[in-house]
Parts: structure tokens; sequence; C-alpha cells
């Protein structure tokens, strides 16, 4: 791991997206109308985001445990594709960007699961930093 010891706390945030394509405008509509079989995707996958940001240290073995001041998932819809961004806050020496990212991925496994027994054709496409801000660099938007 990085020596942080040195370094002081900074206000620090970072949004990440994941882009999941569904094979059907019926999957869509299941979504919407709460019908899908496993329940409603949308709070069960949220609930799966927050609990993949709170792990992130436990399964990649270079992130520092930190505290999350705050954690958000925020979905639209446009078309076939679910987009996700997820936002992760805290107060600390290290970024949260790997969270937001990891969070952002695990959102996305998890409407994959819920979503395929009734779409066989879900790809997940793109997970990627959005923002980030805190820190020495202070990086705002790529």
């Amino acid at each position: 791991m990085v020596d942080i010891t040195q370094k002081q706390n900074t206000h620090r945030t970072a949004i990440a997206q994941a882009v999941v394509k569904v094979g059907s405008i019926k999957t869509i509509e299941a979504i919407k109308n709460r019908t899908v079989p496993k329940g409603d995707v949308f709070e069960m996958s949220k609930a799966a985001g927050f609990i993949g940001i709170k792990k992130t240290p436990e399964l990649l073995p270079d992130c520092h445990p930190l505290p999350i001041e705050h954690a958000a998932v925020a979905y639209e819809i446009s078309g076939l594709e679910i987009i996700v961004n997820v936002t992760v806050k805290t107060f600390y020496k290290t970024g949260v960007e790997v969270e937001a990212m990891h969070g952002a991925s695990t959102v996305a496994l998890n409407l994959y699961d819920m979503l395929k027994p009734i779409d066989k054709e879900i790809e997940i496409h793109t997970i990627k930093l959005l923002q980030k801000t805190g820190g020495k660099s202070d990086i705002k938007n790529f």
C-alpha cells in the first residue's frame, strides 16, 4: 500500500458511471412497472452498490480502508441503456475513485443478475470515472 501517513485529510468526491444495455423494451417496462421476478431492480441494485463501495478494500488489496461519508446511486434510462451514476464522498487522506467505480460495477452486475431470467441479451458496456475532486490533484472532469 502507498504510505499516506503524512497526507492531510481533505474533502474528496468521485463519480463513476456504468452503462448496462438490455435486449428489449419489455425489460425496461418490467423494471419501470416493478414486475421483474427477482424484485425491485433499482432498489436492490442500489443496495448492492453500497455494499460494493464499503467492501472495496476487502477485495482490492492496495485500497486503503476509509470512511465513506456519503454514497448515492442514480439511474437514467435512455432507450435500451440504463446509465448508472455512483457518487462517493469522504473527508480523508486518499481518494474514493476506486470505491465509486467498484460501486458502479457492483450495481451493473446486480442489474445483470436480476434481469437475466427475463432477458438473455444484457450487456455491461462501460465502467468509467466521470469526476474526481479533492487532494493534491484536483481533477474536476475527465
